[in-house]
């Protein structure tokens, strides 16, 4: 985790690309259980938002958006900081009221490249309640870089592309998993493997992301693979 956050600490800053510009929102937290307890909670948040560049409504649909992936929301309340505010709240008095140990959580979100009109975003969350290990899952967006649209697969696809593009997927996890860690192929648990909503576009195809326990057990982490693009091409909505 802190290996993935020192590699993408300097786009968190304020940057530019034509137009379009960004901000970020940063928090970090040490809390003692109590004044005797070596134990503490380390909160650190930090997530990029469109800060200019967009027309304002679009600019609320993604940071809105941004906000509700973030802090697993069912609807936006608020400003992106109230709601890491209150997020930031209901976490002390949740470690302060259970907890008898360290606890971490960590949120990175960080705008990534764009392909056409679409832009992707992509938020990493670690969370470590005790035990022999913490859980890191990797969750993404595609937007419209114009209108500020939210994408979806059943935007993008076809009606059918389920049934059609599984099977290429599973393709894709298997090619993944004999490039990257070929002993921990049949641990893959192949049937679960379909379209998740999980997805960002880039040059070569449309990468899928499993999460920890999606797709097998918590040795395999989180997986991601991608379809190419002249593979999708008859799933693609004209």
């Amino acid at each position: 985790m802190k290996k993935f956050l020192a590699a993408f600490a300097a786009l968190a800053a304020l940057v530019a690309c034509n137009r379009f510009q960004t901000g970020a929102y940063v928090d970090e937290l040490v809390l003692p259980l109590s004044q005797e307890a070596e134990d503490s909670l380390f909160l650190s948040i930090d997530l990029e938002y469109v800060a200019k560049g967009m027309p304002k409504e679009a600019m609320e649909q993604v940071n809105n958006a941004i906000m509700v992936q973030a802090f697993d929301m069912e609807a936006p309340e608020g400003t992106l900081e109230e709601a890491a505010l209150r997020y930031r709240e209901a976490l002390i008095d949740e470690y302060l009221d259970q907890a008898d140990a360290s606890w971490e959580d960590q949120l990175f979100g960080v705008f990534l490249m764009d392909y056409r009109q679409w832009k992707n975003y992509l938020l990493t969350y670690f969370n470590y309640r005790g035990g022999a290990h913490g859980i890191e899952t990797l969750s993404q967006l595609v937007f419209n870089r114009r209108t500020g649209e939210i994408l979806t697969e059943a935007a993008f696809f076809t009606d059918d592309y389920v049934q059609g593009i599984t099977p290429l997927l599973k393709e894709a996890v298997k090619r993944t998993m004999e490039e990257e860690a070929p002993d921990l192929l049949d641990l893959v648990e192949m049937d679960a493997v379909a379209p998740n909503g999980n997805f960002s576009f880039n040059s070569n195809g449309v990468e899928w992301i499993f999460q920890p326990y999606e797709v097998g057990p918590y040795a395999l982490g989180p997986i991601s693979a991608t379809v190419p693009w002249n593979e999708l091409e008859p799933f693609i909505r004209r």
